[in-house]
């Protein structure tokens, strides 16, 4: 296995155990997820640059070892093998003594572990063991380039079937092929293959490679920091921005809460508006139409004694005008005033209010009460009372009082009202468009107290008035 697979198998594991840190982390902000997979990719592109760089150092520091000792040796042993490019399938016996005597005489044994010699058919022409001599061998690939001309090289761990002699001796060699020459023509003849240690040349590699990774690693790191600067900016950047949007949300909430409570508030206070305005109908114009018509029933009868006919008709006409517009005042004085709700469950506000109608009315009202509160913020039982007001009104005058029937519960936090009719019915759209005093009142009352108004109504089908009231205000009066 090369120093790239390695690189690349640890590179995916590690990768694998880093996205198994993601699904264990789902709650990671999205800064640090970016961060950590930012990371994931610098390393995995530094190790696998690394070990690229370096398999290239590996093969460079080999190629230019390999060429400058092949071009030492073949000025050494080619004078020796030009026989063969007489045609001779061996060696002499005077270049097989030469050699020997290169080999463990001269200095080139000191450099070069050992060396052979092999014909362009794959034969053994030289070795030091003797027992490879004259045998033929698969070519190899370092083989066959070197009697294509080329100078081939690589670390060998000696499992070659040639290679008994060498692997009882050592562990691991750089091999090399180089192609022996024609003096004459400059045509290949033979192929030398030669050993080197590979002490010298590992260590050139280990510091080639090493100073490759610390260069990969400084740009990695430089790139990873330039990223982390860039996202940091910006994470902050938006955590400022969430922080001031949670603050204005916050606010937001506030003053909605804030609005809800004026609502419940101006609720109240209208509603004792209209009390004030009742009592004085009742106290001032109330009072003084009674006793103007107390008045003229005390002169009703000297007048009548003079026999003066259109005296009596102008009494009479003076009466009843007066009697209707105190009964009008009385109308208007009673419809304005409620009757005090505090200490009324929502139940009893609703039954008063059906009952009440039932009475000026004289129309039965249907009524289906379920899981009522007992207790309810006074804006919540005023608008109660003023829905079913207007929401009966209509049934009676608009739907013909037909039908009509009362559903009321309460929903978690909220009280659900409908008030239904087997009337004609209408177009809840065409009546929004003329300004319907009496929806719009409804609407507007719910709404502003946080809750839902919607008209279910169709002509020929009846009409649905349904509302939606939160119970959960809290409204200081």
């Amino acid at each position: 296995m090369t120093v790239a697979t390695a690189a690349i198998r640890a590179v995916h594991w590690d990768g694998t155990a880093i996205l198994a840190r993601f699904r264990v982390a789902p709650r990671w902000s999205l800064a640090r997820q970016y961060l950590v997979a930012s990371l994931l990719v610098v390393l995995t592109g530094v190790v696998i640059t690394g070990a690229w760089i370096g398999h290239q150092i590996e093969a460079s520091v080999l190629d230019r070892t390999a060429g400058i000792s092949a071009l030492y040796i073949d000025s050494v042993v080619s004078p020796n093998l030009q026989s063969l490019a007489q045609g001779d399938r061996w060696l002499p016996q005077s270049d097989t003594a030469a050699l020997d005597h290169l080999y463990s005489e001269t200095g080139l044994g000191q450099g070069v572990v050992l060396f052979k010699i092999w014909s362009l058919d794959g034969r053994v022409l030289y070795s030091p063991d003797v027992a490879v001599v004259g045998r033929q061998f698969p070519l190899d690939t370092g083989l066959t380039q070197a009697m294509h001309g080329e100078v081939a090289a690589d670390i060998s761990s000696l499992d070659e079937p040639e290679n008994t002699y060498e692997r009882a001796r050592f562990g691991r060699l750089v091999e090399v092929y180089a192609p022996v020459r024609s003096v004459s023509d400059g045509r290949v003849i033979a192929v030398n293959e030669f050993y080197l240690r590979p002490d010298a040349l590992d260590a050139d590699i280990r510091e080639a490679q090493l100073r490759s990774w610390a260069v990969v690693g400084g740009i990695g790191l430089f790139t990873y920091l330039i990223l982390s600067g860039i996202v940091k900016r910006g994470s902050d950047t938006i955590r400022r921005q969430q922080t001031e949007l949670q603050r204005r949300l916050d606010q937001n909430v506030r003053l909605h809460e804030r609005v809800r409570q004026a609502a419940g508030r101006t609720t109240a206070l209208n509603e004792q508006a209209l009390r004030r305005i009742s009592a004085d109908l009742h106290d001032g114009p109330g009072q003084a139409l009674a006793l103007a018509l107390l008045r003229l029933d005390a002169l009703q009868a000297p007048c009548e004694s003079d026999d003066g006919t259109q005296t009596r008709d102008d009494f009479a006409t003076v009466q009843s005008a007066i009697r209707d517009a105190l009964s009008d005042v009385r109308a208007i004085s009673a419809g304005l005033r409620l009757p005090e709700l505090g200490a009324m469950s929502v139940a009893e506000v609703a039954v008063r209010a059906i009952d009440d109608h039932q009475r000026r009315s004289g129309v039965t009202v249907g009524r289906r009460l379920e899981g009522l509160p007992e207790h309810a913020p006074l804006p919540i039982k005023i608008a109660v009372v003023r829905t079913l007001q207007e929401a009966l009104s209509n049934a009676t005058r608009h739907g013909e009082g037909r039908g009509i029937q009362v559903s009321m519960q309460r929903e978690a936090d909220a009280l659900r009202l409908s008030v239904e009719d087997h009337g004609p019915g209408f177009d809840p759209q065409a009546a929004d468009r003329s300004g319907h005093l009496g929806l719009a009142g409804m609407r507007e009352r719910a709404e502003v107290l946080g809750g839902s108004f919607e008209v279910v109504s169709a002509p020929g089908a009846g009409t649905a008035v349904m509302v939606r009231l939160p119970l959960t205000a809290r409204v200081v009066v």
